[in-house]
């Protein structure tokens, strides 16, 4: 279990880091099927989802994985925003909850 742990995080934090990056060749290769319109943000939310995942579950402490959760998603839903290809009417909301627990995860992380 010692050394299962470790592996699994790097296999979901390289699994993110391509979903991320390649959002439709992953797409393609794991579904067999192309990614298309409101998929692709979606799966770059899921990406940063696994990458924080993988971190939180490395040996250490499991806050920082949310908190790179956290800030991830807070600023790649700002970008979505900003570019306003994909606004819906929660999209603002969201990015303000993100922000805030980020903030407030942040805070209790340089407390400890």
């Amino acid at each position: 279990m010692r050394k299962l742990l470790p592996l699994a995080a790097v296999v979901e934090v390289a699994t993110g880091v391509a979903l991320l990056v390649v959002p439709l060749l992953v797409g393609r290769l794991l579904l067999g099927a192309e990614l298309a319109g409101v998929s692709i943000p979606v799966a770059r939310v899921a990406a940063i989802a696994l990458i924080a995942l993988g971190v939180g579950c490395w040996p250490g402490p499991g806050m920082i994985g949310m908190l790179i959760y956290g800030v991830l998603t807070t600023l790649y839903l700002l970008y979505l925003g900003i570019r306003g290809e994909w606004v819906g009417p929660l999209l603002w909301p969201a990015v303000v909850v993100h922000a805030v627990l980020t903030v407030l995860l942040a805070r209790e992380w340089f407390r400890l």
